[in-house]
C-alpha cells in the first residue's frame, strides 16, 4: 500500500513539474522587448526541402538588450533564414548584409504589453488547470485504492499531501506570473 502511495505522490508531482516546465517554455515565447535567442525557437526553415529548426541552420545571439543576430552555418541559407523569419508572425524585421541576419526588436507600445500580459496570464491559468487535473487523477487513484482497502484516515492523509503539492505548484505559477509580467511591463 506504501508503495502505491508513493508512486501516487511521485507521478502527481512530476505531472506537476511538467506543468511549469511547459508554462516556462511557452512564457520564454512571450517577449518582453529584450533581444532573446528564444524568441526565435519557433522559425523553422525551409532547408534542403525539409523544414528545419532556426537553431540547426544557424547561431542565433544577442548583440545587445535590442538585437538579435543570426549567423548561418552556410551562406546559401540566408534567404530562406530571413524568409523564415518574416514568415513566423513574431512582428520582427530581419535585415540580411549579406553575411548575418540583424535583428532588431522594436520598443512594445503600451497596449501591446498589456496583450502580453493578458497573454502570459492565459498560459498560467492553462498551467495551473494542468495541475488541478494532476490532482484530480491522483485522487481518483487513492480512492481506487480506498476501495480496495486503504483506510479513511490514509486516504485522507495523502489526499492532504497531494492538496499541498497543488498549492506549492500553483504558488510557483502565480510566482512565475508575477515575475513574467514585471518583465513586460518593465519600459
Amino acid at each position: 500500500m506504501e508503495e502505491e502511495i508513493d508512486i501516487i505522490l511521485e507521478s502527481a508531482e512530476e505531472s506537476m513539474r511538467n506543468s511549469i516546465a511547459h508554462l516556462e517554455k511557452e512564457l520564454t515565447k512571450i517577449r518582453a522587448g529584450k533581444a532573446n535567442p528564444n524568441m526565435l525557437d519557433s522559425v523553422y526553415v525551409d532547408y534542403y526541402g525539409s523544414p528545419t529548426p532556426l537553431g540547426q541552420v544557424a547561431n542565433v545571439s544577442t548583440l545587445d538588450a535590442r538585437t538579435l543576430s543570426v549567423n548561418p552555418w552556410e551562406k546559401a541559407s540566408l534567404e530562406p533564414i530571413e524568409r523564415a523569419i518574416i514568415n513566423s508572425n513574431l512582428g520582427l524585421n530581419p535585415q540580411n548584409n549579406g553575411e548575418m541576419i540583424i535583428i532588431s526588436v522594436p520598443q512594445l507600445t503600451e497596449e501591446r504589453r498589456k496583450d502580453l500580459v493578458r497573454q502570459a496570464k492565459a498560459e498560467a491559468e492553462d498551467a495551473k488547470v494542468s495541475i488541478r487535473n494532476a490532482r484530480k487523477d491522483a485522487n481518483d487513484e487513492v480512492k481506487e485504492l480506498e476501495k480496495e482497502g486503504m483506510s479513511e484516515d490514509q486516504a485522507k492523509g495523502v489526499v492532504g499531501s497531494i492538496q499541498e503539492l497543488t498549492d506549492k505548484y500553483s504558488s510557483r505559477v502565480d510566482a512565475i506570473l508575477v515575475a513574467k509580467e514585471e518583465d513586460i511591463m518593465k519600459v
